[in-house]
């Protein structure tokens, strides 16, 4: 399965998953980082990004309501939270550290650009 999510724009989002987390491009829509779709990859993770709005008809800002419910999506990844944290403290990411849930897993947050959240978690026994 593959997540598909609609972004505001397109060169924002990439700007995030490509460019901080390390996503590459499998293939878009022909118009590289303009393009209305594209597909990337990270370590077997697979996500497809698709703008919201056609060209020529995109607001100056996405509207408050575009984001109600996004707070609520949540992709995992098989990485370590820590080792992400650090790599996007790096990058001067601001973001809270990770930390272990009560069900048995170390989890980091990061919201992407169109307020996406995103969970990087892995069991807290592979930890030790």
């Amino acid at each position: 399965m593959t997540p598909l999510i609609s972004v505001f724009t397109m060169p924002r989002s990439l700007a995030f998953y490509r460019d901080i987390l390390g996503f590459e491009v499998v293939t878009d829509s022909g118009n590289g980082d303009d393009s209305s779709w594209v597909w990337i990859r990270l370590n077997g993770v697979d996500l497809m990004l698709n703008d919201q709005y056609e060209p020529g008809h995109v607001p100056d800002r996405p509207p408050p309501e575009r984001q109600k419910w996004h707070h609520d999506t949540c992709l995992y990844f098989g990485a370590d939270p820590d080792a992400v944290y650090e790599y996007l403290r790096s990058k001067e990411y601001d973001l809270e550290p990770p930390k272990d849930a009560p069900y048995g897993m170390r989890q980091l947050y990061v919201n992407d650009p169109d307020g996406y959240n995103v969970c990087f978690q892995s069991p807290i026994e592979q930890k030790q």
